[in-house]
């Protein structure tokens, strides 16, 4: 169907066996004079966590809005595959107070499975037996495993998120990258994530895609994410990104090196 403020063909079906979601010549724009996005090409893939990066200003966050169709406002046109099953995460858990864990996490679904789907969800992040706490009595990290459930509790296909935790110490952001990648894999979800921490993107992501000029300038497989990636590896990738995103420069050596790198994975 074609939205008609933007002129975008929306593709609300897809092929299971293709990508979950495929962005074809995608414009976006704030005005009819300037450019936000010019021409983006992207495919999101099942059980895959994909980073996205760029300078401030790159149109990170308004890629987000297209994808979950939150961007009626903008001028633009192009073609936007994706399913009808997206859920979006955000830096805040955005919990209700005034409800109780499972009747956050089921907030919105009206199915007769749905009870039992939020309890499973609650499981499945850790948070089993905490079904009728309110979320004051949980940590800031429990806050977010919670809401993580609530997204899996609605059975997306595609979730998306915007520095989801970036308000949040360093080993608790560890336990909630260990997360994402177990249900990414276990749903065969597809998993865009803005992010600036370029730590964050080597270790969570299996790719890292980068804005520049309102199109795709880089789109990069991590082959040491998940793994304890040696340290030249890790150096290469690192300087690399921190040229994407404005800090430092993105050497042809870097690029060289982050293509010649293997990863070491973990072993028990």
């Amino acid at each position: 169907m074609a939205d008609h403020l933007t002129g975008t063909t929306y593709h609300p079906t897809y092929d299971p066996a293709a990508s979950v979601a495929r962005i074809r010549d995608l414009h976006r724009s704030l005005t009819p004079d300037g450019g936000v996005l010019a021409g983006v090409d992207l495919d999101l893939c099942a059980g895959q966590v994909v980073a996205l990066m760029g300078r401030r200003g790159s149109g990170k966050t308004t890629l987000l809005r297209a994808l979950a169709r939150l961007d009626q406002e903008v001028v633009g046109h192009g073609t936007l595959r994706a399913p009808t099953s997206v859920a979006v995460l955000g830096d805040e858990p955005r919990l209700l107070g005034w409800r109780r864990i499972l009747d956050n996490v089921t907030s919105g679904l009206e199915d007769p499975d749905s009870l039992d789907r939020g309890r499973h969800a609650l499981a499945e992040v850790g948070l089993a037996g905490r079904e009728l706490d309110w979320p004051g009595d949980l940590d800031a990290g429990e806050q977010h495993r919670a809401a993580i459930a609530r997204a899996l509790a609605g059975s997306p296909e595609l979730v998306l998120a915007d520095e989801p935790f970036r308000r949040l110490d360093a080993l608790t952001q560890r336990g909630l990258h260990r997360l994402v990648r177990t249900v990414c894999g276990n749903h065969r979800l597809a998993v865009l994530f803005v992010t600036n921490d370029v730590h964050e993107a080597i270790t969570l992501a299996d790719r890292v895609v980068t804005l520049r000029d309102g199109r795709v300038h880089r789109d990069l497989a991590v082959r040491v994410s998940g793994a304890v990636p040696v340290a030249d590896e890790y150096a290469a990738l690192r300087s690399l990104l921190l040229g994407e995103i404005g800090i430092g420069a993105a050497t042809d050596s870097a690029v060289a090196d982050h293509r010649a790198v293997r990863p070491r994975r973990e072993t028990a």
